[in-house]
């Protein structure tokens, strides 16, 4: 079976874009709002990260954990960012390999009659980059790692928790 490399979500939250960059641009905050993602280590102080910030991400899968080491990509406030994945392992990112790129934009819309202030639609996309594995090594590996699913499904399931958490935390909060 082929693999679905790019997974795309959006939601419509009731932020405006720079609002909504505030937030996803720093990378640390990112526990708050993904079902895998428990923040990151970063350094320096905490502000919208820039292109060519390199950071740890922290994650967890059930009892299993990992870290990453990460590249911001691009950083064009109220507008988009993104990072690509470029090492992983256990307590340290210790693997370097091309492994994914994250990317989120941020486009204002027309706000409905019972929206007061500005509404952003958010896109969250999924790039798996282990171009050069086998198709039938990564769909066994990925079937193992999301216990029966492809990454391509697990992560679309992830993209939408992500998005919803954090539309819930920028309009209540």
């Amino acid at each position: 079976m082929a693999r679905t490399f790019t997974v795309s979500r959006s939601i419509l939250v009731q932020a405006s874009p720079s609002e909504v960059y505030a937030q996803v641009s720093r990378p640390a905050r990112m526990g708050r709002w993904s079902p895998e993602n428990l923040g990151a280590t970063v350094p320096g102080p905490d502000e919208p990260a820039t292109p060519g910030l390199v950071f740890v991400g922290h994650n967890k899968r059930g009892a299993f954990r990992w870290t990453t080491r990460c590249t911001v990509t691009a950083s064009d406030p109220g507008s988009r960012f993104a990072f690509r994945v470029h090492a992983i392992g256990l307590k340290r990112p210790r693997l370097s390999a091309p492994i994914a790129t994250w990317e989120y934009r941020f486009v204002e819309v027309e706000a409905s009659a019972e929206a007061t202030g500005a509404v952003t639609r958010v896109t969250e996309t999924w790039t798996d980059d282990r171009r050069s594995w086998p198709d039938s090594v990564a769909n066994t590996f990925d079937r193992i790692a999301t216990r029966g699913q492809t990454f391509a499904v697990f992560q679309a399931g992830n993209i939408d928790r992500t998005l919803r958490n954090l539309k819930r935390e920028l309009e209540e909060g």
